[in-house]
């Protein structure tokens, strides 16, 4: 293992982060500001509690969890797309790193900024809250995984983008509407039985009813179930990433 090349790609992606650290930090914490305001108080005036928890309290996983899989995506995307826009994926892979290396230099950092960046906003909300979390241990458990597997996710769609466009086509007009309606802000036992059934189908449900009942003990989905479903996920992301590399797709040409 080459940890001198996954360091260098590491480091170089992380001094980017933090050269934008206005437009990579500030403006998330905004947006949840935000959310906070119109969802906590405004909707948390009329819908009081949901199984027994306070409504502003009830949505901190699934603001965290909207943050963190739009910043796993975009960062892991972008990361590995603006190499292959400027010409430069060939000095990469045609330098002494092997495949695996380049994902974990590339995936790790997107990982760590989302982490960051959802420890962040975990703190802001705080502020606005009265928060316990009931089980730490499996609260970061589900955000490193999640943060992991979304950043592979985004790291296969930054090499299938052909232009800036298709880049967002994916954060924007499918993963956040899947958070919207994947229990972010909602129990989806408030909905009725048929959509109930449909939601499950909805593969965010699992990773906000997870991330969820680490902090309330409380879930739509059994844990076990929403263990798996990441796992799975990351596996296919891995098979995914590794065929990639193996035909060359959109890579060498």
């Amino acid at each position: 293992m080459n940890l001198q090349a996954i360091l260098a790609i590491y480091k170089f992606e992380m001094v980017r982060f933090f050269r934008t650290i206005a437009q990579s930090v500030v403006s998330p914490v905004l947006s949840t500001s935000l959310y906070f305001v119109v969802f906590g108080a405004a909707i948390g005036s009329r819908i009081q509690q949901v199984d027994g928890i306070s409504y502003a309290a009830f949505i901190v996983p699934g603001l965290v969890m909207l943050s963190v899989l739009t910043q796993s995506l975009t960062n892991a995307a972008f990361g590995i797309y603006f190499p292959k826009f400027i010409g430069t994926i060939y000095e990469i892979l045609s330098a002494p790193v092997s495949h695996l290396e380049i994902v974990i230099g590339y995936v790790g950092a997107a990982a760590t900024k989302s982490m960051i960046i959802g420890l962040i906003i975990l703190a802001t909300a705080f502020a606005f809250v009265d928060l316990h979390i009931l089980h730490p241990f499996w609260m970061l458990s589900f955000l490193v995984l999640t943060c992991l597997s979304f950043s592979l996710f985004g790291f296969i769609i930054g090499i299938w983008a052909k232009s800036f466009e298709q880049l967002n086509l994916v954060p924007m007009l499918i993963v956040t509407p899947l958070v919207f309606l994947g229990g972010s802000f909602y129990s989806i036992s408030m909905l009725p039985e048929f959509w109930q059934k449909v939601t499950l189908f909805n593969p965010v449900v699992y990773l906000v009813s997870g991330f969820r009942w680490s902090f309330f003990g409380q879930a739509d989905v059994g844990v076990g179930i929403s263990l798996v479903m990441i796992v799975v996920f990351l596996g296919l992301c891995l098979a995914v990433i590794g065929w990639i590399f193996r035909t060359g797709y959109r890579l060498k040409s």
